[in-house]
C-alpha cells in the first residue's frame, strides 16, 4: 500500500441496476415508470430560453419548493429539495445523524443506507424483519441515534399501517425518524399527515417513480421548519446550487399535472394487481407489495436462474445475491404488454 491510500476513504459502493443500452430489451429492473413524463414536462422542456443556461440556478429552488407546498398543503419552510431522493437522504444522514449510538434500520431494506452509514462513519444496527418481511416495531424501541426505513420497503413491496409508523416515531421523540415514501403514490397512507404532531419526523419523497422523472432527479423532504432549516444550512455548507434549471422547470409541471399523475400511476396499480394473480397462477410467492414492483420466489427454480434465462432474452429483472433474499426476483411493473411477454416467457421457462 502507497503512503498516502492509508488516509482515503473507503466504502463498498452501492450497486445500481444494469442500465443496458441495446435497442428491443425490456427493462423490470430498476422501478421506472413505464409511462412518459407529463405533457407539461416536454412543453416546458422544449420552450426554455437556453441562454437562461449560463447563469445560476436558483440556490433556494424556490420555484419547486413553493409549488410542493402548495400541493401538499404546508407552508414552504417545510419542504427541502434535492438531487433526488438519494441527495436529500444523504444530505438527512450527514445533518441528523451524529450520535454515538447506532442509527436503526432494517435489515432488508435500501441498501444505501449502510453505505452511506459506512461513508460517513455513522454507527448502525440492522432490525431484522419478521417471516413476512414486515418491521417488528418493538425491534425501535431501543436508544439509538436515529431511525429511517422506507414505507412501503425495498425490495420486499411491504406496507407498514399509519399506526405502526406513527408508534415508531412516537417511541423515538430524542432522535430524527425519516420515512422514506419513494413508493408511497402506489400504495399504503402516507406518515405526512404526522408532521404537524412530532416535530422530529421527516418525511421523503421523490419524482423517480409515480412522476416518471427518474432521469431529471428530483427528491424533497418534508417536516417541520427547523429540521428543514438545518438541512439547508448543510446544503448551503456543501453545495449551493444543486438544482439546475431544466429540472426545476420540468418538475414543477409534473406537479402541477394531477390528472396524468393519477391517471399513470392507477395503470400500474392495476397491472401490478392483474400480475400479482398470474405469478400465483404459475406457483410464484410474494407478499402483498404496495409498491411498483413484486418481490417474488418460487419453491421449484431458483431465483439466479430465472434471472440468467430472462436476461438471455433480453428481460432485466433485479437479483440480489444476499442473506434471506438470495432466493427472491424483484420485478418492476412495466406496461401491460411488457408484463404479458415476461409473463409467457415464464410459462414456457416452466413447462407450463
Amino acid at each position: 500500500m502507497k503512503g498516502w491510500e492509508k488516509n482515503i476513504r473507503k466504502v463498498v459502493p452501492y450497486v445500481p441496476g444494469e442500465q443496458p443500452k441495446q435497442r428491443g430489451i425490456i427493462k423490470l429492473n430498476t422501478n421506472e415508470n413505464p409511462y412518459p413524463p407529463a405533457p407539461g414536462v416536454t412543453a416546458a422542456l422544449k420552450g426554455m430560453d437556453a441562454d437562461m443556461l449560463r447563469r445560476y440556478p436558483d440556490p433556494t429552488s424556490e420555484v419547486l419548493v413553493k409549488e410542493l407546498a402548495a400541493y401538499y398543503h404546508l407552508e414552504p419552510e417545510q419542504v427541502f429539495v434535492g438531487v433526488g431522493s438519494d441527495d436529500v437522504l444523504a444530505m438527512c444522514f450527514l445533518t441528523f445523524f451524529n450520535s454515538q449510538k447506532p442509527i436503526l434500520f432494517p435489515d432488508i431494506t435500501y441498501s444505501f443506507y449502510d453505505v452511506w452509514a459506512e461513508m460517513l462513519r455513522i454507527p448502525y444496527e440492522r432490525c431484522a424483519l419478521d417471516e413476512e418481511f414486515r418491521i417488528v416495531k418493538e425491534d425501535y424501541y431501543k436508544a439509538n441515534g436515529g431511525v429511517i426505513f422506507p414505507n412501503p420497503n425495498a425490495p420486499t413491496g411491504v406496507c407498514q399501517d399509519l399506526a405502526a409508523v406513527e408508534d415508531i416515531v412516537a417511541h423515538n421523540r430524542d432522535v430524527v425518524v425519516i420515512v422514506d415514501e419513494a413508493y408511497i403514490d402506489f400504495g399504503g397512507k402516507s406518515a405526512l399527515e404526522l408532521i404537524d404532531r412530532y416535530d422530529n419526523l421527516l418525511v421523503v419523497q421523490t419524482f423517480s417513480k409515480s412522476r416518471s422523472l427518474a432521469g431529471m432527479r428530483v427528491g424533497y423532504a418534508m417536516g417541520n421548519k427547523i429540521l428543514i432549516k438545518y438541512l439547508n444550512d448543510v446544503k448551503y455548507s456543501f453545495n449551493s446550487y444543486t438544482m439546475n434549471a431544466p429540472t426545476l422547470a420540468a418538475a414543477v409541471e409534473a406537479v402541477k399535472a394531477e390528472e396524468y399523475f393519477k391517471e399513470t400511476k392507477g395503470k400500474i396499480v392495476a397491472t401490478r394487481e392483474r400480475v400479482k394473480v398470474e405469478l400465483g397462477k404459475l406457483g410464484f410467492r410474494f407478499q402483498d407489495s404496495q409498491a411498483n414492483f413484486l418481490f417474488i420466489t418460487h419453491p421449484q427454480f431458483s431465483a439466479r436462474e430465472i434471472f440468467e434465462a430472462l436476461k438471455i432474452k433480453k428481460i432485466y429483472v433485479r437479483y440480489f445475491n444476499k442473506p434471506r433474499i438470495d432466493n427472491y426476483l424483484r420485478v418492476t411493473i412495466g406496461t401491460d404488454e411488457e408484463m404479458d411477454e415476461l409473463i409467457s416467457f415464464l410459462k414456457k421457462f416452466m413447462g407450463k
